[in-house]
């Protein structure tokens, strides 16, 4: 057993940074995410748009991945992927996702539950063709999550299908967009003794019920 397996369960943080209550959050979980969010990217955390993407297959294993969050509105959170990944293929089984953001540097998470689509053909088009050329390329190049015999292969394709589309790849139609779109947030704000703050919103009859919850 390494040093740092015997004593990891000695490693203790005290969360001292900041509070959440309810007088001081909004009424609106979509507000107070576009605070934290601007929070976030004005204290320069390391990659504030990186947020974790929960999905459950047909086996009812759930799994978990790192994805870039690309926009968000009063319609949902949106990232891009290829459709025939993982999360495309369980995504199109069971449409139902969650999201976790971890602001370690703000002693801060958020939760998003809620149901998932794919955003119009006319918005992927629009975000794929802003990314950059070898990002493009990209998209075509990797059959993401299948097995492949080594990374000369994703070498190749990006060669075959830079030198087909040259300066102007369309978007693939297994990429795109997908939106998932809440009925469930939690703020958790880290505080001392382990007595956290967790602010939960959920969405009753279209109005949203914010409730603190125990830590």
């Amino acid at each position: 057993m390494s040093q740092i397996s015997a004593h990891i369960s000695d490693l203790r943080k005290s969360y001292e940074r900041a509070e959440l209550s309810e007088d001081a959050s909004h009424s609106s979980p979509l507000l107070q995410f576009d605070q934290w969010l601007q929070e976030a990217v004005n204290a320069q955390v390391n990659e504030p748009n990186a947020m974790t993407v929960a999905t459950v297959g047909n086996d009812l294993r759930p799994s978990t991945r790192i994805v870039l969050i690309k926009g968000y509105d009063e319609r949902g959170i949106v990232w891009y992927t290829n459709y025939g990944s993982r999360k495309g293929t369980e995504l199109a089984g069971n449409p139902f996702a969650a999201l976790q953001f971890h602001w370690v540097e703000l002693e801060r998470v958020v939760r998003i539950e809620g149901r998932v689509e794919r955003v119009s053909d006319e918005e992927s088009d629009a975000y794929f063709h802003s990314r950059p050329l070898d990002s493009r390329i990209g998209a075509w190049a990797s059959p993401q999550s299948q097995v492949i015999s080594g990374r000369g292969v994703l070498v190749a394709n990006a060669a075959k299908y830079g030198a087909q589309f040259l300066l102007n790849p369309p978007r693939p139609a297994h990429w795109g967009g997908f939106r998932l779109v809440p009925d469930r947030w939690e703020f958790w704000q880290g505080r001392k003794s382990r007595l956290h703050d967790r602010l939960r919103y959920e969405l009753h009859h279209r109005e949203w019920l914010r409730e603190r919850l125990a830590p």
